[in-house]
């Protein structure tokens, strides 16, 4: 196969689909996605393999993950459990429309990935913030999977120990520093090094298995608890209506899967808008249940004293709790690679592009780069993650960020698909699409600055 020089240009139009510049756009898929070719004989353009029902669990697995653990705080925090599921629902409508306004504008710009969309549909200025927007939003993930490596092996070592002080009453070889910068150098940076990622699937089959375990433990227990768990105080309201929009970044964080449903949806065997649509249902109706059920328990379980990460709320020599923590560990240290490529491949394309450069043949020079962004992304995360011991302090910033990837993106592009349609005359579901997207965009500039600017200002005054 003859290979493509590929020139970094400002308009996504100018990338050729070749195996050198497939990095970015491969990164920015889901797991197990296996996207067809854009043509072949005996399948329409963009058509790949996978079936509906297969998308369904994919998009199920690209929208739960680590912010399961802080879902029973965000229902405490909202005021309850009727105030979080109807949170959660209203939410959700907007969520599912995000998605099927994705691939409507996949459709009709015919890119496959989230960036790629947003370039060709709305222009350079917004593309340039996407991208910047991702590479952020996986730089605060890795340091959240960091912090709740850390979380879990201090209860951990605190049953080896048996130790109710944990780390903290113990040896400097089981000081949650030094377990967080072992595992970190041992485990996670030889994982990150590496131009492929051949292990995705496996990753994604410990996701599926440990967020599964995960709600089924907290469940359980709920139903039969041990006799040393007493619940706090369980609110019935919130204590605000700024307490219910400090819940939403919680919500925005679990839910967020539209940056890899992209190339989900073009990997279908019938990459069309109204089967799409269906799948997306389905699937966010799956995590929603998921989601309810470890809030709803967790946070019957403990109340309004329930922690950020609800793992931590059980004793230390709780056995299923102990596999629970076991599972996550490694689902976080096979997912933080796999966060750090795509990272990694959109600040690749944005340094290239701002250089003018091709992407190089020369391997040494492409490998040296790659292992300076690897140890300069991995040594940054790692230093914050020691000093930032609270996962609801990293979500609440990112999931700002996620609100823009479900609100604020997808309301662009649809906006901007309305506008350039050429109609003499406007008609009523013109001005009804339009006047969604200008809400969901609103909604999601509001949810990201609100709880942004509540993050620092609790930061500071901390």
């Amino acid at each position: 196969m003859a290979q493509h020089n590929v020139g970094i240009n400002s308009e996504y139009g100018d990338w050729d689909w070749s195996a050198d510049a497939g990095e970015r756009a491969r990164l920015l898929q889901s797991p197990n996605v296996e996207t067809g070719p854009k043509s072949d004989e005996g399948q329409r353009p963009g058509a790949g393999t996978t079936s509906a029902l297969g998308a369904v669990f994919i998009v199920v697995n690209a929208a739960l993950g680590a912010g399961l653990l802080n879902f029973p705080a965000a229902f405490s925090m909202a005021g309850g459990v009727a105030a979080g599921i109807a949170l959660q629902m209203s939410l959700l409508v907007f969520i599912i429309g995000g998605l099927v306004i994705l691939a409507y504008c996949s459709r009709a710009s015919n890119e496959r990935t989230y960036q790629e969309v947003v370039w060709a549909v709305c222009g350079k200025v917004p593309g340039v913030l996407c991208e910047v927007a991702i590479a952020v939003y996986t730089f605060g993930t890795c340091i959240a999977f960091l912090i709740i490596i850390g979380d879990q092996q201090d209860k951990i070592i605190a049953a080896l120990v048996k130790d109710p002080q944990g780390a903290d009453g113990s040896h400097w070889y089981t000081d949650r520093k030094f377990t967080i910068s072992i595992t970190a150098f041992l485990l996670i940076l030889p994982l990150s090094i590496p131009k492929e990622i051949g292990f995705q699937k496996y990753a994604s089959s410990l996701s599926v298995i440990g967020t599964w375990y995960v709600t089924a433990v907290v469940v359980i227990k709920y139903i039969w608890p041990d006799k040393e768990i007493i619940p706090g105080h369980i609110p019935t309201r919130p204590s605000s209506w700024m307490a219910v929009f400090n819940a939403m970044p919680t919500i925005c964080f679990g839910f967020q899967c539209h940056v890899s449903s992209v190339p989900v949806f073009n990997s279908m065997k019938q990459p069309e808008v109204k089967p799409w649509g269906a799948v997306v249902t389905a699937a966010m109706v799956i995590a929603l249940f998921v989601y309810a059920g470890t809030g709803i328990c967790g946070f019957l379980t403990f109340g309004a004293s329930v922690d950020q990460d609800v793992l931590l709320s059980y004793p230390s020599n709780d056995v299923p709790v102990a596999i629970a923590r076991a599972f996550i560990i490694v689902c976080v240290l096979t997912s933080y690679p796999i966060l750090h490529f795509c990272g990694r491949a959109v600040l690749e394309g944005l340094w290239l592009r701002y250089k003018g450069e091709t992407v190089e043949e020369d391997v040494m020079r492409e490998r040296r780069r790659r292992v300076f962004q690897t140890v300069c992304w991995f040594l940054l995360t790692l230093l914050l993650a020691l000093f930032i011991p609270d996962i609801g302090k990293v979500i609440s910033l990112i999931g700002g960020l996620a609100a823009c990837f479900i609100f604020v993106f997808p309301g662009l592009c649809l906006i901007q698909a309305k506008l350039s349609e050429i109609q003499e005359t406007r008609s009523t579901s013109w001005w009804a699409l339009v006047s969604y997207g200008t809400f969901m965009v609103t909604l999601g500039a509001f949810i990201f600055g609100q709880t942004t600017a509540n993050a620092i200002f609790v930061d500071l005054m901390a």
